[in-house]
């Protein structure tokens, strides 16, 4: 004989946060909470990773060896995230709380690290299990602190002890416990205990004998305060079990099937960015995915799956780094007692359905290709009226400078788009450049731009009048005549006669 676990879970993003960092997994003899942290990018990675490594732990044969199991388990986890990390530098930092329970014959196995909280409910007592690895509960044990002040002390949020690559080796709580028939446990996330009293949990888990009543019961309690952060809740009710019986979920939990993306609860939607999108092949099938591999190992029992790490198996975003993960859990399915296992044709067709929900339907290939014709519509339309826009901005600009030697207007600018020009002559005017200071003619060869043909103009008067007087246009040829310059002083003219004496004059 032994104990396993009836079990509820849900997740939600909360009120404010932007997306869900959190995971969570239930299953007849294994329950996870795990709470990402590592800002926009690592904290979903991190808790779906550590979630899915511990997701093959759920099974009965421990053989009174799951403590030691557990936390070898965790351990791996963490080094898979240290993986993670050097793979890609952007999940610098990222880390996550765990906390598991698993049933290991006649005996429940609890596993802690961070701040995410284990309470149990027997007969008349309640309480919490584990003790928060944070800065302020560090001074609350040395007395520096009194527990009423701990929720207003600016550090409560400050982790001591958390998975992820601040620590290759980091300390484990693991305790093992004798449960009694019908006990609850109450795994969550920080966000349910920021805002919700350990007396009005208490309340809610004695109020009915529905799990899944009692999870939404409690999510619904942090989202009418605000939810200001995830919040994760599984519920789970030990009961005996021959160990050579099978166990029935109880009714409303899932049965091994992985649920559509599209139609799956909103609550328990997320985008895994920075999570690697690369397959990772399992040892035994070189062309099976990752996501295929989990999704075999999933479909053999009921379990419930839900926030980032429930994202990460529908997306095929699966965050495992190296085929270490597959080996164990390939290693740890093939030594598991057969009767553990689902009936190999339920499997399979369990199987199929997951793989069949994880391909687009034909209405939904239609709904993409129609997207993908839509944006690409947009973006065509949005390059001609930004070519037209720059077009009309290009005609109305000019910009004065240097055409075989003589000062010119041109419309346009000054640059060219590969071979292609962006301006024109205008006109050419008959200013010389080498007639105008150095200062000017510098000025023309770099090009002086104008808004305007007038202020184009304008500027060519300018130039016109920094010119040396001596400086005029070249002489050009005419019909008849001598053209001089017009600063040119008059040329020598014929010489008047001389005065001569009147007729009949003399001396």
């Amino acid at each position: 004989m032994g104990v396993a676990f009836r079990y509820a879970a849900r997740s939600d993003v909360g009120r404010v946060r932007s997306k869900n960092d959190d995971s969570a997994y239930a299953g007849r003899f294994l329950a996870v909470v795990a709470d990402g942290m590592g800002g926009h990018v690592g904290g979903d990675v991190a808790s779906a990773s550590a979630v899915i490594d511990l997701t093959a732990l759920d099974r009965p044969d421990h053989h009174g060896e799951g403590a030691t199991v557990l936390a070898d388990e965790i351990q791996n986890a963490n080094q898979n995230l240290v993986k993670l990390v050097a793979g890609n530098p952007r999940l610098g930092g990222m880390g996550t709380t765990v906390t598991a329970l698993l049933a290991d014959g006649e005996d429940v196995v609890l596993a802690h690290i961070g701040d995410s909280r284990a309470y149990r409910l027997r007969e008349q007592e309640f309480r919490q299990v584990t003790r928060d690895h944070t800065f302020v509960q560090r001074l609350i044990d040395e007395g520096r602190l009194r527990p009423d002040e701990a929720e207003a002390h600016p550090h409560k949020n400050v982790l001591m002890r958390v998975l992820g690559d601040v620590d290759a080796s980091p300390e484990i709580d693991v305790e093992v416990l004798r449960p009694q028939v019908g006990e609850r446990w109450l795994l969550c996330s920080d966000g349910l205990n920021a805002v919700v009293r350990p007396e009005t949990i208490e309340s809610v888990l004695r109020s009915t004998g529905n799990l899944n009543q009692i999870v939404d019961t409690l999510v619904e309690l942090t989202l009418d305060r605000g939810a200001p952060d995830n919040v994760t809740v599984v519920v789970v009710q030990v009961f005996e079990t021959d160990d050579d019986a099978p166990v029935a979920p109880q009714a409303g939990e899932a049965s091994g099937e992985v649920p559509d993306p599209e139609t799956a609860r909103t609550s328990d939607e997320l985008t895994a960015e920075g999570a690697p999108a690369e397959p990772v092949t399992a040892p035994h099938t070189p062309a099976e995915s990752s996501a295929a591999v989990l999704r075999r190992d999933l479909a053999a029992r009921p379990h419930l799956l839900v926030g980032a790490a429930a994202n990460a198996t529908q997306t095929g975003r699966i965050p495992t780094v190296s085929d270490s993960v597959l080996q164990r859990r390939a290693t740890l399915v093939e030594t598991s007692s057969p009767d553990t296992l689902a009936d190999p044709q339920e499997v399979e067709s369990a199987l199929h359905r997951a793989e069949a929900a994880a391909q687009p339907s034909p209405r939904r290939r239609r709904r993409r290709r129609a997207v993908t014709v839509l944006a690409l519509a947009t973006v065509g339309l949005l390059l001609v009226a930004g070519g037209w826009l720059a077009k009309s901005w290009i005609s109305g600009q000019y910009y004065v400078a240097e055409d075989q030697g003589r000062v010119a207007i041109y419309n346009g600018v000054s640059q060219t788009l590969g071979p292609v020009s962006l301006s024109e002559l205008e006109r050419t005017t008959d200013l010389r450049v080498e007639d105008l200071p150095s200062f000017a003619q510098d000025r023309v060869r770099n090009a002086i731009p104008a808004d305007s043909l007038e202020e184009a103009e304008r500027i060519v008067g300018g130039l016109r009048q920094s010119a040396p007087e001596d400086a005029g246009p070249t002489p050009e040829p005419r019909p008849t005549g001598t053209v001089r310059r017009a600063t040119e002083p008059p040329g020598p003219t014929s010489p008047a006669p001389s005065p001569t004496a009147s007729p009949g004059g003399g001396r």
